[in-house]
């Protein structure tokens, strides 16, 4: 691979970045289409860390070295804005909230919400997320029994719903997982079909794909109107999420959120909180089994720490080589494996000219790999993330979460989630995909394994 250092802007630079042509009137949207995930690996592998493409009628540009990704979501990042189609899509699953606001609003907005994410608070909601395992685990027991496997990827789905779910409001939403798990579904499978495709004009036609979409949104948003009109009925802080947003007030005007602002940023949590966690976990009972030393470790390490009890927010630190799975899975197959932004004015990475009114693409699956940074990158190898060698690489040699100001306000809660779920998992099972199934990614909104992931229990207490 080419690999072109990062400097310095030098606006005066006119370099065009070289890049695959494509179709004439298409670009590499049919590629895209086909293979994304091989549209960018490759792109980034013959043509270096800055490479140009496009999209149908857009221009993106594929900046793939640490320095640049940082230039872009750090140091540079009021000229790359989320004025993308990408996140107008996205906005009509999860309205105005912290994924897709901008300027003062958004700011606004992420001054009021980043209270209820402190560490403390993030750390009384363990005992719900271990209380959740631990009830999916029961329901486990019959189909282990039998033999019978599960589909992964839907039963992490269905956990990680009712764990943000009560972190949100509180208690369980029962009932209600069904219908947004459900509702969400049809909204992420439908919004990457319709970018992939440039169907671009908003779902209002009298089309049975239009009124499926309009549907499971209607479902979705509510959903939630209930349980935030529910809420105002009652006072004060339960703790929770929710609660926390209604009473938290803007230092400037003392205005609270409107109940649709405090809709849009549930909606943002409940899809952005559930899916991205779910597909990691999917990942790692997928890598795990593939790499059984691994496994060995993880079980030693919990059967040191926790002794066959259930995980506290107070054993969090101890596991460390728990939390090094976790983020090895994530290098390998990031939840979001691509951010894209809009270019407001020309700037220049790398050397090349980077022109205002196009666009550019940061992905976390192309620099994770990149092997520069990455010894042996398609490798599993959770060792990578000891403290000693994490600090040898540059800050934006990983993002799974962004980074700068737009960084995932929940990446605290969902480390410590996915900290307990395997904790609590591997302890009681080793889950084994069922033979024949055919391991491989799925890139929709987020990058989950093909197929459901359909996986046998098999006890370790046996």
């Amino acid at each position: 691979m080419t690999t072109t250092a990062v400097r310095s802007p030098d606006t005066t630079s006119s370099r065009i970045a070289p890049g695959p042509r494509g179709h004439l009137l298409w670009g590499v949207l049919l590629e895209a289409r086909r293979d994304v995930l091989g549209l960018l690996l490759g792109t980034a592998r013959q043509y270096g860390d800055v490479a140009r493409y496009r999209v149908g009628p857009m221009t993106s540009h594929l900046i793939s070295h640490p320095d640049g990704v940082r230039r872009v979501l750090q140091d540079h990042v009021e000229n790359y804005t989320k004025d993308h189609i990408s996140y107008r899509l996205v906005s009509r699953v999860a309205g105005n909230g912290l994924l897709t606001s901008q300027g003062s609003f958004w700011l606004r907005q992420r001054r009021l919400a980043q209270p209820a994410f402190h560490r403390q608070r993030i750390s009384a909601m363990a005992e719900g997320m271990t209380r959740a395992t631990a009830a999916m685990l029961e329901r486990w027991a019959a189909p282990a029994a039998r033999g019978e496997p599960v589909t992964m990827v839907e039963e992490m789905m269905r956990l990680t719903l009712t764990i943000v779910g009560e972190a949100l409001f509180g208690a369980s939403v029962g009932d209600k997982v069904a219908v947004v798990g459900g509702a969400f579904n049809v909204l992420s499978e439908q919004t990457t079909t319709r970018f992939r495709t440039l169907r671009l004009l908003p779902p209002v036609l009298p089309t049975r794909y239009d009124r499926e979409f309009r549907a499971a949104s209607r479902a979705l948003r509510s959903t939630v109107m209930d349980l935030i009109t529910e809420r105002r009925q009652g006072d004060g802080d339960r703790g929770d999420l929710l609660s926390m947003l209604m009473l938290a007030r803007d230092e400037e005007t003392g205005e609270a959120m409107t109940d649709e602002q405090l809709r849009d940023e549930v909606l943002t949590m409940l899809v952005a909180g559930h899916e991205t966690t779910a597909t990691t976990m999917s990942w790692v009972w997928a890598l795990l089994e593939q790499h059984p030393h691994v496994e060995a470790k993880l079980h030693a390490e919990l059967d040191a720490v926790l002794g066959g009890r259930l995980p506290t927010a107070g054993d969090v630190p101890q596991l460390g080589y728990t939390r090094m799975v976790v983020e090895e899975a994530m290098r390998l197959y990031p939840p979001a494996y691509v951010y894209s932004r809009a270019v407001k004015e020309d700037d220049v990475i790398g050397g090349f000219r980077i022109p205002g009114g196009t666009m550019v693409d940061v992905s976390p699956y192309v620099t994770h790999r990149h092997p520069d940074f990455w010894e042996r990158p398609d490798e599993f190898l959770p060792e990578r993330f000891s403290p000693e060698a994490a600090a040898q690489r540059p800050r934006y040699a990983y993002f799974p979460f962004s980074g700068g100001p737009r960084q995932c306000i929940g990446n605290g809660f969902a480390m410590m989630e996915a900290q307990l779920i395997l904790a609590t998992v591997a302890q009681r099972y080793r889950p084994r995909c069922v033979p024949g199934h055919v391991l491989a990614p799925e890139p929709l909104i987020t990058l989950r394994p093909k197929g459901g992931l359909p996986m046998n229990l098999e006890s370790r207490t046996a």
